[in-house]
């Protein structure tokens, strides 16, 4: 379709419009080679340590802590379903809030982790405390991606996505089952990759890719904990 011609269009329109084609073309024929590349990794380091997560009921409402459990890393893997994505939601302890871009994120893997889910085990894990995650996934309105804290573990400063100041980084990563038990971690892309600001995930969210396609582009605009009544959620506190 982006081949034809649309009436009213220029000559210098769709002159530059096959240019651009050309080149998405070719974009995503890269994305394609990359993401074989990404196969053929062999498998990362050997998790030795079965990591302690606390978690608690599917229904965010139901905060009391005693129903609260740990739940160990190496429980994370169902039967037939041997790889694991982990969403690393910037949400330090100190902090009230999780990060607006990382709960932005995080608002969009909610809506297709049942999707996911079918093929792949799929949490987020974030050292904020449990009881002030479950708050904030409320807040947020989430209902199916499950929820872990890291507080009382070392998980997170493992994985890089934690340095010696508490401060928290943004990343997905992807953990390997072995038919012998053994859990590899696999792969990690992070927020800065290369450098940029949140170029290195920004492609899981629809929303930067939305953006994008605008004569103006995404310009500065950065995601908000919440919206006023223009937005597509309520003002919250």
């Amino acid at each position: 379709m982006q081949g034809r011609a649309i009436p009213g269009e220029s000559a210098e329109y769709r002159r530059v419009r096959n240019e651009l084609l050309a080149a998405e073309i070719a974009l995503k024929d890269e994305r394609e080679r990359v993401a074989q590349l990404r196969r053929q990794l062999p498998m990362g380091a050997l998790v030795k340590q079965d990591y302690v997560f606390r978690e608690g009921p599917r229904n965010l409402r139901d905060n009391d802590a005693s129903r609260f459990f740990d739940t160990r890393f190496s429980s994370l893997f169902q039967d037939r379903k041997n790889s694991l994505i982990v969403d690393h939601l910037m949400y330090a302890a100190k902090n009230d809030r999780a990060c607006p871009m990382c709960s932005m994120w995080a608002d969009g893997y909610d809506a297709i982790a049942h999707h996911v889910g079918d093929k792949v085990n799929f949490v987020l894990i974030a050292r904020a405390p449990l009881e002030k995650l479950r708050v904030w996934g409320q807040r947020r309105g989430w209902s199916r991606i499950r929820l872990l804290s890291s507080y009382a573990n070392s998980f997170n400063r493992d994985f890089n996505v934690e340095n010696s100041d508490d401060e928290q980084h943004p990343a997905v990563s992807v953990f390997k089952r072995l038919s012998n038990g053994e859990i590899h971690h696999f792969y990690t892309t992070e927020g800065s990759l290369g450098g940029g600001h949140h170029r290195g995930i920004d492609l899981f969210s629809p929303v930067w890719n939305l953006l994008d396609l605008l004569p103006e582009g995404r310009e500065n605009w950065m995601p908000k904990h919440f919206y006023d009544s223009h937005g597509l959620a309520a003002v919250q506190s």
